[in-house]
């Protein structure tokens, strides 16, 4: 039984009270090509419960688990092993909810839990104060530009070509209603980062630089060099971090100058989950506290002197009148959060940089093997567990081929940057403590093959 509770009257109702002549004008903003004009196509208008279940369990059987093959895909979104505790603890029923409770208090728990989480990314990224979460990566990048805005009163924000195009492209495409101006670039098939081109292109209206550590062809910008120049010309410093393991080896952006660190939290607690839902983490300096976006959750004592927690700061406007929030973010990903936060409390700080010098052994290992391919050239040879090569062909037809043998080889510039025929042989190779040397085996000796 379908349920409509509205009758055509009342949609004619509300659609007259805001202005708009049918339901179509309030999808104005969706391209035409993305919008539908009828049923989807293919899909029967009705079946039952055991042939949808069926028919989903058919489709799902055509995808190749992460597991299974050879695995070297990065790129923002990393395979890691995670303990079987985090999904057992997260399960618990005072937990399992992606919400932030609305009566806090109530909810000590949770409060404690974003609490402990919110000190751990402070002190993994570098900085003061951390929020309880925010959506993902991309998000929160996007954010810190709107608060560097805020703080600066300036609106013209510097983009490193070594920032993930995902992130710019949520960034352009939020600016076009904001007015800010964004100078972007492409990432260049080099072993050096662009940090020149990124301080030569900061002025007197910059807000901020953004700049992602390491970058999306796995090398590792001068952070204390841009902060610099930025902080020289009263602008903001934004780090962005997409593969948080590296901080167990590689110094945390807040203590080389980034003012706010944003990232993807996903490599911890975090499967790949086929793109979502993951979580983005927000840190900032305190004096810079009262413009973040989301929520802070905070230690105080009850009218009994007992430990408590509360929502110390919440400017979204869920709870504050719109016209005076910081961001219309109205949750955050807490049930990720607290795997996050689970996954990294297991590790401990000593687990955390050993994980670290696994994943870079490892992923040494593998450039120094290909780099053997003939025809293959390693483009940059300092990185963590993420590194570019360049092939002699366009890389996307090589990575479908490699895939059809049954390994899946990294993500391919041309399929993150398409119709730029100067980055079409850029292969972007992971390695993490998941890859074994069978796996770098089975990857070098398949390329070889088609590249001969």
């Amino acid at each position: 039984m379908r349920y409509l509770p509205l009758t055509p009257t009342d949609r004619a109702d509300m659609l007259s009270v805001i202005g708009a002549d049918s339901i179509d004008d309030l999808f104005v903003d969706v391209p035409e090509s993305a919008r539908l004009d009828g049923p989807v196509p293919g899909l029967p208008n009705h079946a039952s419960e055991l042939a949808v279940e069926r028919h989903l369990s058919a489709l799902a059987a055509k995808n190749v688990a992460a597991g299974s093959v050879p695995f070297f895909l990065g790129c923002g979104a990393y395979r890691h092993h995670v303990p079987a505790s985090v999904d057992h603890l997260i399960q618990r029923g005072e937990y399992l909810t992606a919400y932030t409770p609305y009566q806090p208090e109530i909810a000590q728990g949770t409060l404690q839990m974003l609490f402990e989480f919110q000190s751990q990314v402070a002190r993994l990224l570098g900085c003061d104060v951390a929020n309880a979460s925010m959506y993902d990566g991309s998000t929160a990048c996007w954010e810190a530009v709107t608060m560097a805005r805020r703080v600066t009163r300036k609106a013209k924000a510097v983009f490193s070509g070594g920032v993930h195009p995902h992130y710019v492209s949520v960034a352009k495409t939020m600016a076009k209603y904001t007015g800010d101006v964004l100078a972007t670039a492409l990432p260049v098939l080099d072993a050096a980062t662009d940090d020149d081109a990124v301080i030569a292109g900061i002025d007197a209206d910059t807000s901020c630089v953004v700049v992602q550590y390491p970058d999306i062809l796995g090398r590792i910008p001068d952070l204390r060099r841009i902060a610099d120049a930025a902080h020289a010309a009263k602008a903001l410093l934004i780090a962005v971090v997409t593969e948080p393991v590296a901080l167990g080896a590689i110094e945390a952006p807040g203590n080389l100058g980034a003012d706010i660190v944003v990232g993807e939290g996903q490599s911890l607690g975090v499967g790949l989950q086929f793109g979502g839902p993951y979580v983005g983490l927000f840190a900032c300096s305190e004096k810079l506290v009262r413009q973040m976006p989301g929520r802070l959750c905070g230690e105080t004592v009850d009218a009994e002197g007992k430990r408590g927690f509360v929502l110390t700061l919440s400017t979204r406007e869920q709870h504050i009148r719109r016209e005076k929030a910081t961001s219309n973010i109205c949750t955050n990903s807490g049930l990720c959060a607290l795997a996050f936060s689970i996954h990294l409390t297991l590790l401990g700080e000593k687990g955390l940089r050993q994980l670290a010098e696994v994943n870079h052994a490892k992923a040494c290992a593998a450039a120094d093997r290909l780099a053997q391919v003939p025809g293959v050239e390693l483009v940059n040879d300092s990185f963590f567990n993420e590194f570019t090569l360049k092939l002699p062909v366009e890389a996307r037809p090589v990575v479908r081929e490699l895939a059809d043998r049954g390994v899946l080889a990294g993500v391919s510039l041309g399929r993150l940057y398409p119709g730029e025929d100067a980055l079409a042989n850029g292969l972007v190779v992971a390695v993490t403590e998941t890859v074994t040397e069978e796996d770098i085996e089975a990857l070098a000796t398949a390329l070889t093959e088609i590249l001969a």
